[in-house]
């Protein structure tokens, strides 16, 4: 659910709204407006569960940077404020004090983000959301459709390319090295 942005929601006000509402998450989108996103099912938070582990045993087994979960915010450079179902971070891209801001969103765009479309979501809307993530930095993105058994990767190069159930997709050039079935998410 959108809210309309009456007044500008800051930083620090929408840390406030999900400390106070732990049962939500909140993301806030680039014109001010705050999106609320419902607790999900049990598939829906096995499938987040899994992309995440997936991607973060990968990661620390080849010391590649740092994996986020589904309730971590991103501060864009267009000012949106976003929480992807996985996210990776290289390195030598995280800013040096990231570890000393814990109430504080990272501010700086994820290099590979995972968004799972659960039940309630729209396929236009996450199609939007891995559009924005592309403009403001993401240089990978998997868009896991279970519904229509559909994977979509976007690609800093602004391409995007529709894979079928059967297909392994891969982190390509941004998580080396690392795939993974899309199987895993049915």
């Amino acid at each position: 659910m959108v809210h309309p942005a009456f007044i500008e929601i800051t930083d620090e006000e929408l840390m406030q709204m999900s400390s106070k509402n732990p049962e939500l998450r909140f993301e806030r989108n680039a014109d001010g407006s705050v999106v609320t996103m419902p607790p999900m099912g049990g598939l829906s938070g096995n499938r987040e569960a899994k992309a995440g582990a997936y991607l973060l045993v990968y990661v620390e087994r080849n010391d590649l940077g740092e994996v986020f979960g589904p309730t971590t915010g991103f501060r864009l450079s267009n000012t949106a404020v976003r929480s992807p179902d996985a996210a990776f971070v290289a390195k030598d891209r995280l800013p040096q004090n990231w570890r000393q801001q814990e109430d504080q969103f990272i501010a700086v765009a994820p290099d590979f983000v995972i968004e799972i479309r659960s039940i309630s979501d729209s396929l236009t809307e996450l199609k939007a959301k891995m559009q924005e993530y592309i403009e403001n930095g993401v240089r990978l993105g998997w868009l896991i459709d279970c519904k229509n058994k559909t994977a979509f990767v976007y690609r800093a190069d602004g391409s995007v390319t529709q894979y079928p159930e059967s297909a392994t997709l891969s982190g390509e050039d941004v998580v080396p090295g690392f795939t993974l079935a899309f199987q895993v998410f049915l």
